[in-house]
């Protein structure tokens, strides 16, 4: 899929990736740039995403792995 960087420098989401990710307008959102491309992701709770075995985890500030609960939980809260 290709979109495009408007005049101001946004750029829309399409409205299929938010629903899939669960995102919706106030959803706090991290861009972090890794020399070739832009990642947009949703802010974590104090944590960031790394790759283990080829699947991402959300590991906390603390370096404990967040469980699915523990993410869906913060996703819901996020929603609200």
């Amino acid at each position: 899929m290709t979109i495009t960087i408007d005049a101001a420098g946004r750029v829309v989401i399409p409205k299929a990736m938010r629903d899939a990710l669960g995102l919706s307008a106030g959803v706090p959102l991290v861009v972090t740039t890794d020399g070739v491309g832009v990642r947009i992701e949703p802010e974590t709770t104090g944590g960031h995403l790394v790759k283990v075995d080829g699947q991402l985890v959300v590991v906390s500030s603390t370096g404990r792995s967040v469980t699915d609960r523990e993410l869906r939980e913060a996703i819901d809260a996020g929603r609200r």
